[in-house]
C-alpha cells in the first residue's frame, strides 16, 4: 500500500503583516505547525524564507527540504511551551564547554586550540563578564557561579526562535561561548564550525581522513550553517 502523502494544494503564497507578527498564507489559508498551530514569525525576513520554501515545493511537501518550515515549527511547537526548560539545558553547556578542555599534548594541537580557543573565552569575559577557567584532559573543571550565572541570563534573552537556534548552535558545536559568539556576530557560521572541529582536524591530519566521518561531519555543518542563518533571519540581521 502506497502511504498517503501531503501534497501541493495551492497556488499563491503570500506574507501577511499582523499584531502577532508576519505569516503565511496559501491561497489565503495560513500555515500550520504540525500541532496545528497558526504560525506567525517575529521578522519579515524569516517570513519571506519561509514563504520561499513554500513557493518552492512542486508536489509532495518534504518537510526534509524546507529547514526554515522545521525550525520554526521546532520554536512553536517545541521551544515556546517548555521555553525556561530549553533555555536551562542550553545554558548548562556552560559547565563543561568545549572550550575549556584543552590537550596537554602534541605541543601543535594545544597551541592550535590556544590560538582558536582562547580569544573566545576572552570574548566572553569581555561581552558578558563571565570568565571561565581552563584544564587540561577530559577531568571537570569547576566554573564560577557568578560565571555561568551571566551566560544564563543572556540565553534567556534570547526569543523562542532564536532560542531554537542557538538550541543547535550550541549542541552542534559542544561549546555556548562558541554558539553565543555566533548567534552575536561575532564569528560566522563557517569560522564557528572550524573552531569546534580543531581537535577532529586535526586527528585527520595526523592519521588520514574517514569517509565515514566525514560526511557526518558535513551533515552536521549544514545543519549549524542553517542555525546561524536562522538566528540572523529571527533578529532580523539578514
Amino acid at each position: 500500500m502506497t502511504a498517503w502523502k501531503a501534497r501541493r494544494f495551492w497556488t499563491d503564497v503570500q506574507i501577511v503583516e499582523g499584531p502577532d507578527g508576519f505569516a503565511v498564507r496559501l491561497d489565503g489559508r495560513p500555515v500550520r505547525t504540525p500541532a496545528k498551530t497558526e504560525v506567525h514569525v517575529p521578522t519579515p525576513a524569516l517570513a519571506e524564507a519561509l514563504a520561499e520554501e513554500w513557493r518552492a515545493v512542486e508536489d509532495d511537501i518534504r518537510p526534509a527540504d524546507m529547514p526554515v518550515t522545521r525550525s520554526v515549527n521546532a520554536a512553536i511547537d517545541k521551544v515556546i511551551p517548555q521555553f525556561d526548560e530549553v533555555a536551562r539545558l542550553i545554558a548548562s553547556y556552560g559547565g563543561t564547554d568545549l572550550l575549556c578542555y584543552r590537550a596537554q599534548a602534541p605541543e601543535a594541537l594545544v597551541r592550535r586550540q590556544a590560538a582558536g580557543w582562547d580569544p573566545l573565552l576572552d570574548w566572553a569575559d569581555a561581552r558578558f563578564g563571565a570568565r571561565l577557567s581552563v584544564a587540561c584532559g577530559v577531568m571537570p573543571v569547576g566554573q564560577s557561579d557568578a560565571a555561568l550565572d551571566r551566560l544564563r541570563a543572556r540565553v534567556t534573552l534570547a526569543t523562542p526562535f532564536q532560542l531554537a537556534a542557538l538550541h543547535d548552535l550550541v549542541g552542534l558545536s559542544g561549546s555556548l561561548v562558541l554558539g553565543l559568539a555566533v548567534a552575536d556576530g561575532r564569528l560566522d557560521a563557517d569560522t564557528g564550525w572550524a573552531l569546534s572541529r580543531i581537535d577532529e582536524t586535526f586527528q585527520a591530519e595526523q592519521w588520514g581522513r574517514d569517509d565515514e566521518a566525514e560526511a557526518a561531519a558535513a551533515f552536521k555543518r549544514d545543519e549549524f550553517r542553517h542555525a546561524a542563518r536562522f538566528h540572523a533571519l529571527s533578529t532580523g540581521a539578514i
